[in-house]
């Protein structure tokens, strides 16, 4: 999409110019990262707040790197899914409570990671979504890797499918 002088964008529109998924533009409206005004049943989104989320005029096509090269102003944002599947209910709990007392300790910082931990019953597959910087999403996911690894008791291997039958 070419920037106009538009002073509106729809969440589409932002999330095309910034390469998302819609829904995750609409995330950052309701956690308060991205400003927007609610017009009828739609978000619109001022050229202002915009270019605050991006901190670079999206217009500005003679703002180019700085003197050493590096370009300012990017934000850089990871998600990740993982996936597990064959957990009890207890595991997935347990799990649960481990990874969000994990975020939890650097939640005062402006990019705090996002988690969203969501639990299937009848699969018994516990999904855990990650929204955040890089260095900290890889933190998590090496916290995941080393709970969930040989040698840990977390999840059993088999006996509690039995259960649930």
């Amino acid at each position: 999409m070419e920037s106009d002088d538009r002073e509106l964008y729809s969440v589409g529109e932002v999330a095309e110019l910034l390469g998302l998924h819609v829904r995750t533009v609409r995330n950052y409206v309701r956690d308060g990262r991205l400003k927007a005004v609610r017009i009828g049943k739609q978000y619109r989104i001022s050229r202002a707040d915009f270019e605050a989320l991006t901190s670079t005029p999206d217009s500005a096509e003679g703002a180019g790197p700085a003197a050493d090269g590096i370009p300012r102003g990017r934000h850089v944002e990871v998600s990740s899914i993982v996936q597990i599947e064959s957990v009890s209910p207890e595991a997935a709990s347990r799990l649960s409570t481990l990874v969000t007392a994990s975020v939890q300790a650097v939640r005062d910082t402006p990019d705090a990671l996002r988690i969203q931990l969501v639990y299937d019953k009848e699969r018994a597959r516990l999904k855990i979504v990650v929204l955040g910087g890089a260095a900290d999403t890889a933190a998590v996911l090496n916290l995941l890797d080393d709970v969930l690894g040989p040698g840990n008791d977390l999840l059993p291997s088999e006996g509690w499918e039995s259960d649930r039958a």
